[in-house]
Order: C-alpha cells, then sequence, then structure tokens
C-alpha cells in the first residue's frame, strides 16, 4: 500500500537526519568555548601479525563565537558587494534604453570601462586615499597602496579583502552614474580619463571627509549609505559634463523649445530601474557592516523595508505629478521616480522609521519630475535624468537625515553642499580642460551617425 511505501521513506529519512545531526558548533556567548587540547598521538605497537593500528582521527576544533559572528559578517557583506556590482547591469540597461540604439555599444562599453578601470585605479590609490587611517589631516591624507592586512578577528571585524570588494563596487556606482547624462556626443577616451579621475582621486577625497574619518565626519555630518558621498558625486559631475558638452544635435529647436529624442527600448530601461532597486538591498543593509545578533539583525531589517517603502512611494509620486502635468501617466517619469526615492532614503535608511521614509520618497519622487524640467528650462541636455536622480535627490537625501533623522540639520546642510560643490567643480575644470584641447566632444558628422559606428565600428543591431 502507497502509505506503508510512505511511512517507510519517512522512517529512513529519520534515521539519515538523526545520524548526520550531530553539533558542530559549541559556543557560550558568555565564554568561548576554547579548542580542546590536542590528544596523545602515541599509540601502542601492533602485535605480531596483525596490521599497523590506524591514527585515531583528528576532530575539527569547533566554532567560537567570535569567530562565527567573523563569518557571518564577512560572508553577508560579500553577498552585499555582489549585488552592488551587479547594479552596474541595471545602470548599463537604464542607460542604454533611454537613449538612441545608435549609442548602444558605446554606453555598455563605458559601464563596463567604470568597472574594469575603476577597480584598478581605486585598488591603486583610491582606497588608500579613502581610507588613511588615523593621520592628523583632516582633508587629505594616503595610507597605502593596495589593501592593507587583515586584523582581529570577531564580531563587527572585516577582513580587508572583503571591505575593498564593497568599497569598490560604491566607487564604480559613483563613477557610471556621469555615463548617462553625457551619452551620445562624448568621446569614449575622455570618458576613460574622467573615470580614472573620478575613481581614483575625486571620490576617494570626498569619500574620506565623511566615511574615512576626515572632517565632515569629526562635526558629526551623516550620510549612512552615500545619499551624498556616491550619488550626489555622480550626479554633479555628471551635471558639469552635460552643460560643458552642450546638448545633443536636434535636443532643443532653434526657438529654444524642447524636442525630446525618445529612448529606443523601454523595456529594456524598465528592466534595469528592477535591478538597479533589487542592488539597493546590497547598497543599503549591506552598510549596516556587520549582520550577527539582534540589534544587527534589526537594523537591517528597518534598512531593507524603509529602501522598499520610499522607492515605491518615489515611483508613484512621480508618475502623479506627470499625470497631472503632462495628462497622461510617463513610465519615464515613474521609473526615475523610484531611483529618486532610492537615492533619497540612502543616507538615512537606518535612523528614520517607516512613515518617515514614505514622506522621504514622496518627496524625491516629486523632486524629480520638477527637476528634469528645470534642466529642459535651461537647455541642459541630460539623456536620462542623472543629475535630477542622483544630485538633486541625493542632496534632499542629506538635508532629509538633519530634519527626520537625529542629526543637525545645520551640518547636514554643510556637507550636502560642500561634497556635490567639490564634484561639480572639480568635474567641470577636467571637462572644460578635455573641450579646450579638444578632445571631449564627438563631431557633428560622428554624432549623426552614432557613437557605435564612429567610437567602436560596429552596431548593437542589426
Amino acid at each position: 500500500m502507497n502509505w506503508k511505501h510512505a511511512l517507510t521513506g519517512l522512517t529512513a529519512s529519520l534515521v539519515v537526519v538523526l545520524a548526520f545531526s550531530q553539533p558542530v558548533l559549541a559556543f557560550d556567548e558568555a565564554e568561548p568555548t576554547e579548542k580542546p587540547a590536542a590528544e596523545s598521538t602515541e599509540t601502542a605497537a601492533p602485535a605480531e601479525g596483525e596490521g599497523e593500528a590506524e591514527a585515531p582521527a583528528e576532530e575539527a576544533a569547533p566554532l567560537t563565537l567570535p569567530e562565527l559572528y567573523y563569518a557571518l559578517d564577512n560572508s553577508m557583506l560579500f553577498l552585499c558587494a555582489v549585488l552592488v556590482l551587479f547594479m552596474q547591469s541595471g545602470f548599463a540597461m537604464v542607460e542604454s534604453g533611454f537613449n538612441s540604439s545608435k549609442n548602444t555599444i558605446n554606453i555598455l562599453f563605458k559601464n563596463l570601462m567604470d568597472v574594469c578601470v575603476g577597480v584598478l585605479i581605486y585598488y591603486a590609490v583610491g582606497y588608500g586615499l579613502m581610507y588613511p587611517g588615523d593621520i592628523e589631516n583632516k582633508f587629505f591624507g594616503f595610507g597605502q597602496f593596495g589593501i592593507g592586512e587583515g586584523g582581529e578577528v570577531g564580531p563587527g571585524k572585516l577582513n580587508p579583502q572583503v571591505d575593498f570588494l564593497f568599497q569598490v563596487a560604491f566607487a564604480a556606482t559613483a563613477a557610471t552614474i556621469v555615463s548617462g547624462a553625457v551619452a551620445g556626443r562624448l568621446k569614449f577616451s575622455s570618458y576613460l580619463i574622467y573615470s580614472i579621475v573620478l575613481t581614483g582621486l575625486i571620490y576617494p577625497i570626498s569619500g574620506y571627509w565623511k566615511w574615512g574619518g576626515g572632517w565632515l565626519d569629526a562635526k558629526g555630518f551623516y550620510d549612512f549609505a552615500g545619499s551624498i558621498v556616491v550619488h550626489a558625486v555622480g550626479g554633479f559631475a555628471g551635471l558639469a559634463g552635460a552643460i560643458v558638452l552642450g546638448p545633443r544635435i536636434g535636443r532643443f529647436k532653434k526657438d529654444g523649445k524642447s524636442a525630446p529624442i525618445p529612448g529606443h527600448n523601454i523595456a529594456q530601461a524598465t528592466l534595469g530601474v528592477f535591478i538597479l532597486w533589487v542592488g539597493w538591498y546590497g547598497f543599503n543593509p549591506g552598510s549596516q557592516l556587520a549582520f550577527g545578533g539582534t540589534d544587527n539583525t534589526n537594523a537591517v531589517m528597518l534598512i531593507a523595508t524603509n529602501t522598499t517603502l520610499a522607492a515605491a512611494t518615489g515611483g508613484v509620486a512621480a508618475m502623479i505629478l506627470g499625470w497631472i502635468m503632462y495628462g497622461k501617466p510617463d513610465i519615464s517619469m515613474a521609473l526615475n521616480g523610484v531611483l529618486a526615492g532610492l537615492v533619497g532614503i540612502t543616507a538615512n535608511c537606518d535612523s528614520v522609521t517607516n512613515i518617515e521614509a514614505i514622506i522621504i520618497g514622496g518627496i524625491a519622487g516629486l523632486l524629480v519630475v520638477f527637476g528634469i524640467l528645470a534642466l529642459e528650462k535651461l537647455k541642459i541636455d541630460d539623456p536620462v535624468g542623472a543629475f535630477p536622480v542622483h544630485g538633486l535627490c541625493g542632496v534632499w537625501g542629506g538635508i532629509a537625515t538633519g530634519i527626520f533623522g537625529d542629526y543637525d540639520l545645520g551640518v547636514q546642510i554643510l556637507g550636502s553642499v560642500v561634497i556635490p560643490v567639490y564634484a561639480f567643480v572639480t568635474m567641470f575644470i577636467l571637462f572644460f580642460f578635455l573641450k579646450m584641447i579638444g578632445q571631449l566632444r564627438v563631431s557633428e558628422e560622428d554624432e549623426m551617425k552614432g557613437l557605435d559606428l564612429s567610437e567602436h565600428g560596429m552596431q548593437a543591431y542589426h
């Protein structure tokens, strides 16, 4: 009968489970278990005619509580680093989908090189600039080339290797934001120069001011996961590039009126936004940097939920405002609204309530629509809305941390102004220099042909 077979199978399964369910961890929260003393290796000589006695198997030492926490924290941070790195694919899809098909390869190539070049230059000098250690100069310092040595094992202690992986993924994010703002007219060689400078010098220095223990950190400025340090830096760098480059051919009519250039693949852009949303669960919860214990677990869950609420509210708010202004719901506005909510909550996701996260995300969703309209009025061509999403809403996230979080509003405004201005001025100088030497923008003929053919000699679609 079937029930007999089922009972027999269940019994066999229980036997297997019991056989392999011997405890592998032995620890006490108050007093970690010591490793057992090594057993004697002396064995009796085998009797004549008998084979040699087998040496007793050496049992694996049980994990102590500090070792367990160390393994959990570092393994989880590695997974979060992978999620943040995966965001590069989201950026690539959003930027290429919102742009003309003739520039697809160029955009994908730039996003790829942001990671490849960024990892190498951040490894060489960026990491040492951003985390120079305990030094007197709170504006600039340099620790070491490459990655430092590992230290103590225990709760909240990070292996420098995984810490680098997490930090370099953030650096690549800051760099790739600019790609969408300058799409369709920037020389590929100039973009590589920009990416090296931002990832290796500009971003690490301002990152040191807050996350490396610099002067803004000493004043009490707070940016949990990078609304200012990462997103505003990328957004304002993108604004500088868009201004110096000028608009794409045909973006504005002779009378100054806007003439939008539609993206070639909104489905691709939409998928990219969903990928970015998922990647943000590495970005924000991962910035807790520790995952073991009740307090850390509660913090990570709050961060993740606030991130979700802000993203959702940003999308709804941007949709409603765009619907009112244009008479029809615009998916591009809603997509940017989701990203705006994510950027706005990044600085304060650990410090606000669920209701406050909804308010922050909603305001970010409104700001991104107004920001896109403002750029059109100023005749600044930002094909994907990189500045409104990352620059404008990044600043909002820093200020919102002072309004809703338990942080000094004056200090939050200071940090939310100084870092973006620093990024804008330095990148404006770089882009302007490249323009002066004739190395910034492609020719009119190449732009009309498309950067895929003119810069790379190939097409994304046939």
